[in-house]
């Protein structure tokens, strides 16, 4: 008897049909001889929809009175999904994050998780039943109701997939699996078998939304199998392990140059002009943005030729990042000493994963190659053992995407199926 935590989002239960579905998918898992236990997300667009509802009643909704109004999405979907699998004659219990055992610190809207307990997840296992646990959210050390960002149901799928020693976690959405591509802009889209977490964190990282960060690197420390599939069909997804078992799924005996590409549009660009060219100059201005709550991911620092002794400095952030970022270096600037900020929010960024990729020197000429062949310009350029990643503007995404993909090979025979249209 395997123990198989599933995770389903929110296209999967959008409405009273979906999580009749998904019922009757998690009574076929149970019946077949398996314990479950179920994180649900909010149904569709349920959260984007009470985000709006706080906005309409105030434009700065407190954090913690936030929390409490998003965790209700998720407990809507529990009690109904719940409801729906009782009803087809196997008994199931809703549990919120707080009942379910899951701790977290005291980070509203973006909580970390410190603990998980599932006694009473553990009860309602020894009983053969099922229990269905409210994703994304938690409980704080002042009794509080926590949620764990964008994406948190993923970590809560994997933590408890962790903490109960789960065979494997699934994690069920729209599509197949994972793609080497964006199936919605990308039509020649080829699934892929199996990744490693490496491979994984990368790709989510750089914008592909099958799995959250945060999840995946649950998943690594505590070596969780992790079976990314679809709701809407019986087909195997794609499996993500670490690196000595990857081969157990795809057959391969080495694995592919290329792993997949993905794509991030919710991006800015920021610009810092004529920093002082001198020890620490950088490290001060990155320290104001970071006390912002900012996140930077690349960085490009140059000094022009006709402005000796002074430095411009470029970095990406996400757009919803951007005016707190500003702020605080307008705020500093007299202590930073630069002359002028510029904002550009119509970029995006296009990366290249594969563990293939250091063996194979190649491949980063195919790269730009395929890029300039398509007139596309680059504006900023950061690598990693297994990563290539370009800044370039928005609108030329799709068609970088596809030419990219095309110039490595990666198209498939038949168009990848996407079932809903949101990838979670």
């Amino acid at each position: 008897m395997s123990l198989i935590v599933q995770k389903f989002g929110g296209s999967s239960v959008a409405d009273a049909d979906g999580i009749k579905r998904v019922a009757r998918r998690i009574v076929d898992t149970h019946r077949a001889g398996n314990r479950v236990v179920v994180v649900v997300s909010a149904m569709g667009d349920t959260t984007d929809d009470l985000i709006d509802l706080a906005g309409a009643v105030t434009e700065e909704p407190t954090a913690r009175e936030l929390d409490i109004l998003l965790s209700a999405g998720e407990r809507i979907s529990m009690a109904l999904l719940a409801m729906a699998v009782t009803d087809l004659g196997v008994p199931a219990h809703a549990f919120t994050g707080q009942q379910a055992g899951l701790h977290t610190d005291t980070v509203y809207g973006a909580a970390s998780i410190v603990g998980v307990v599932p006694e009473r997840i553990g009860r309602v296992l020894q009983n053969n039943e099922i229990a269905i646990i409210a994703g994304f959210q938690g409980v704080n050390v002042h009794n509080d109701v926590t949620t764990l960002g964008r994406g948190g149901s993923d970590t809560t799928a994997v933590a408890f997939a962790a903490a109960l020693r789960a065979d494997v976690c699934e994690i069920y959405s729209d599509v197949d699996g994972v793609f080497t591509a964006d199936p919605r802009i990308c039509k020649s889209a080829r699934h892929i078998a199996a990744l490693t977490y490496e491979e994984t964190l990368e790709m989510a990282a750089h914008g592909t939304k099958i799995l959250h960060l945060r999840a995946v690197e649950y998943a690594r420390r505590y070596d969780v199998p992790l079976h990314v599939r679809s709701s809407f069909s019986n087909k195997e997804g794609t499996w993500i392990v670490n690196e000595s078992t990857r081969n157990r799924w795809d057959g391969d005996n080495e694995a592919p140059i290329i792993s997949g590409i993905s794509h991030d549009t919710s991006q800015a660009k920021i610009t810092v002009t004529r920093v002082p060219d001198e020890p620490g100059a950088a490290a001060r201005i990155f320290q104001v943005v970071a006390d912002s709550g900012s996140s930077i991911d690349m960085i490009v620092q140059n000094v022009p030729v006709n402005q000796p002794g002074q430095a411009t400095i470029s970095f990406t952030l996400p757009i919803s990042e951007v005016k707190r970022a500003v702020f605080a270096l307008e705020h500093a600037r007299d202590e930073l000493g630069f002359a002028e900020i510029r904002k550009d929010d119509g970029v995006g960024i296009l990366s290249l994963i594969g563990t293939g990729m250091r063996s194979h020197p190649g491949v980063t000429a195919k790269f730009f190659a395929a890029l300039a062949e398509a007139g596309i310009n680059i504006d900023m350029i950061s690598t990693s053992e297994i990563r290539i990643s370009t800044v370039l503007a928005a609108d030329d995404i799709p068609e970088a995407v596809r030419v990219v993909h095309k110039a490595f090979d990666l198209d498939a025979e038949n168009e990848a199926i996407v079932y809903g249209g949101t990838g979670r």
